[in-house]
């Protein structure tokens, strides 16, 4: 069965997916939606968390769903059955990404300032803690053992140490200062050595094997903007300024909405 290209969107207090193609044409309905404040097995008290949604990722292909919200909610959410797998907070937390041996590394943003580690297995607390100033923006590198980490006006890298217990941490390994300041967003460019990245005035390439950023050659004069993905296929592009319109690059076009503002946009292809 061929599947259609779908985008996964966070803002507000939602989370929700549309037909990528549908969207584009003027039909942006939403095909998923995910709600803490309906969520049967998220308590009371800790709805409120989930005020502000700031991050979206697909786990396992799309079977599960990475989230955060600026208020500190985070969760992994069941895409089937709506069930959320792992919940716990992080403070200003403004993305998040799976690491080896079930785990999730969350970047807790201005207020909170560092990097955590959390168990999915665990408790809701942190296992690991670094400090990073505005920590926006996380991403694990498979190919290279490595966590790529954007702060205010740094990318950093860091190894895995003493992962196989139950004291884990984060060694730093390098640390690469911005072209401009204000780091956002962190993405990685499909079968490249570049990662995608933003900041307050411009989105930039990062060669992890060189070791050295580059103006985007289409992209590099937008300013604010908050997210940036690259379909791992077409390689067309969906970027967002928190707006009630994202755009899409190569081709270009555009999907609006009537009733929401997307903070971060992401294929799922």
């Amino acid at each position: 069965m061929v599947h259609a290209d779908e985008i996964i969107l966070a803002g507000g207090d939602e989370v929700f997916i549309v037909d990528a193609a549908e969207a584009a044409a003027g039909k942006a309905n939403k095909l998923w939606h995910w709600n803490a404040q309906e969520a049967p097995d998220v308590p009371e008290a800790a709805r409120r968390d989930f005020h502000h949604m700031d991050e979206c990722k697909a786990v396992e292909q799309g079977a599960k769903l990475l989230v955060c919200a600026s208020n500190g909610g985070c969760a992994l959410i069941e895409r089937a059955t709506k069930r959320v797998l792992w919940r716990a907070k992080s403070r200003n937390a403004h993305s998040l990404d799976v690491l080896p041996h079930d785990r999730v590394v969350v970047a807790s943003s201005l207020s909170g300032d560092h990097l955590e580690v959390f168990d999915l297995k665990g408790a809701a607390v942190p296992v690991f803690k670094t400090p990073l100033r505005s920590a926006h923006g996380v991403l694990w590198d498979e190919a290279r053992q490595c966590l790529w980490a954007l702060g205010f006006d740094e990318l950093r890298g860091y190894t895995l140490a003493d992962w196989d217990t139950a004291t884990p941490s984060l060694k730093l390994n390098s640390s690469h200062k911005l072209p401009d300041a204000d780091g956002h967003d962190l993405r990685p460019v499909p079968a490249s050595a570049d990662l995608l990245l933003t900041t307050e005035h411009g989105v930039h390439l990062f060669d992890r094997d060189q070791a050295t950023f580059r103006p985007h050659p289409v992209l590099k004069d937008l300013a604010k903007v908050k997210s940036v993905d690259v379909h791992p296929v077409t390689q067309r592009i969906v970027l967002s300024t928190w707006g009630a319109t994202l755009r899409l690059f190569a081709p270009e076009g555009k999907i609006s909405f009537h009733d929401a503002r997307p903070y971060k946009a992401r294929w799922l292809p």
